[in-house]
C-alpha cells in the first residue's frame, strides 16, 4: 500500500496527443508527442497494437507529468499515459470533455 501523500507526488494532468508514430525498435510501441499546457513532451506508450496513429492524433489523455524520463528501446520517455487493460485489450484513460490542456487531474 502506498500512503495518500505518496500517491499526491504524482501529478496527473491532461495532454493532447500532437504526433503518433511507432517507435523504431519495437512493435507494440508508440512515440508520441504531447501538448501539457503549451509544454510539449515526448513519450512512448505501449498502445500500438489497439489503436491506429491516425486516430491518437488530437485525442486527450491523463499523464503522468512528473514522472523520471527512462529510455525505453532507445527513445525517450518524458512522461506516462494512463490506461485500462482487460481480456478485451488496453483503453487509454481522456476525460469526458474537451478540457484546458495542463489541466490538474484530481
Amino acid at each position: 500500500m502506498i500512503t495518500y501523500e505518496d500517491f499526491r507526488k504524482a501529478e496527473l494532468k491532461i495532454a493532447t496527443i500532437k504526433t503518433a508514430v511507432p517507435h523504431p525498435q519495437a512493435d507494440r510501441l508508440y512515440v508520441l508527442t504531447v501538448d501539457v499546457g503549451g509544454t510539449i513532451k515526448q513519450i512512448v506508450a505501449g498502445i500500438r497494437l489497439f489503436y491506429e496513429a491516425e486516430k491518437l492524433v488530437g485525442r486527450q489523455v491523463v499523464l503522468v507529468d512528473n514522472l523520471e524520463p527512462a529510455v525505453i528501446r532507445g527513445v525517450e520517455s518524458q512522461g506516462m499515459l494512463l490506461a485500462a487493460s482487460d481480456d478485451a485489450g488496453v483503453s487509454v484513460l481522456s476525460p469526458d470533455r474537451t478540457v484546458k490542456e495542463g489541466s490538474i487531474v484530481k
